[in-house]
């Protein structure tokens, strides 16, 4: 194992990262295959997953273990990702954008950990936050040509850091603040299979949205598509009588998943990861 941990973290995911680059909803993405209906699906999850982590680093921002990484002007997206959700779910945004089952467990797993096992935050920031200053920027340019946005960047500001000058330099700063952070060869461990499990989360919550996207294809024609969100958020309205995001933590969300996803998978948030969001 390399000593530093971000070398460590680097060269451990880098099987899950590969495998999470090829999940269909992202390679379609690479491809400028993404709908208007699929852009707003992900960016409500990564709106969902953004408010749930952000809320933990700021319960832990003065604990040692995860204190040197506290970068709430240049990194934190739930500002951004609030005005990307004006643009485009309108008006009352709050009470319209979907939230998936698989956006659900991401959650409940940033809340278990934040208030557990804070330590392991490290994992979740790491590959949502560096990788929405790599591979996320590649992905703003394909949404905005593929969909047609403004050049003024409205519906994308979620992509946009205005407070981080150069992000070659910055993520260099951030790597070695993680470096210093002092933790035992368990905690490192557990650390780095922290990681693995934030790109599971991600590839799950890709491939439910992929789901999402080619039952509606199916059921309806394209000038149908917002049924879609209907649809959604009935389902997600069953599954959260079950289980709100602030509920009390959950057994491993790992176990839930069908063996077959998982075996397929070892195949996160755009952020940060999955796919383009996190190539660090």
């Amino acid at each position: 194992m390399p000593q530093d941990l971000s070398e460590a973290l680097k060269e451990a995911t880098k099987e899950v990262h590969t495998q999470a680059e090829n999940v269909e909803f992202m390679k379609n993405f690479q491809k400028g295959q993404v709908t208007r209906e699929g852009f707003k699906l992900v960016m409500a999850s990564l709106y969902h997953v953004y408010v749930a982590l952000e809320e933990e680093i700021e319960r832990n921002r003065e604990n040692p273990v995860y204190a040197p990484l506290y970068f709430p002007e240049e990194l934190h997206r739930r500002a951004a990702l609030e005005q990307d959700m004006a643009f485009w779910f309108g008006p009352g945004w709050e009470e319209a954008i979907p939230y998936t089952p698989a956006t659900q467990r991401y959650v409940r797993r940033l809340h278990e950990v934040g208030r557990l096992e804070p330590e392991l935050l490290v994992a979740h920031a790491y590959t949502r936050y560096l990788g929405d200053l790599s591979g996320g920027q590649v992905l703003k340019k394909i949404a905005q040509k593929a969909l047609g946005l403004p050049s003024s960047g409205e519906g994308l500001a979620f992509f946009t850091f205005p407070n981080v000058a150069s992000a070659t330099k910055f993520k260099q700063l951030y790597r070695s603040r993680m470096n210093s952070l002092e933790m035992s060869p368990e905690v490192q461990q557990r650390v780095i299979e922290e990681a693995k499990t934030a790109f599971l989360l991600n590839i799950q919550l890709f491939e439910e949205l992929q789901e999402l996207l080619t039952q509606d294809a199916k059921d309806q024609s394209p000038s149908q598509a917002p049924g879609l969100r209907q649809r959604t958020s009935s389902r997600v309205q069953d599954s959260a009588s079950l289980e709100t995001p602030r509920g009390k933590p959950q057994p491993s969300v790992l176990s839930r998943a069908p063996l077959l996803r998982w075996v397929l998978t070892l195949s996160f948030l755009v952020a940060t990861v999955a796919v383009g969001l996190y190539a660090m």
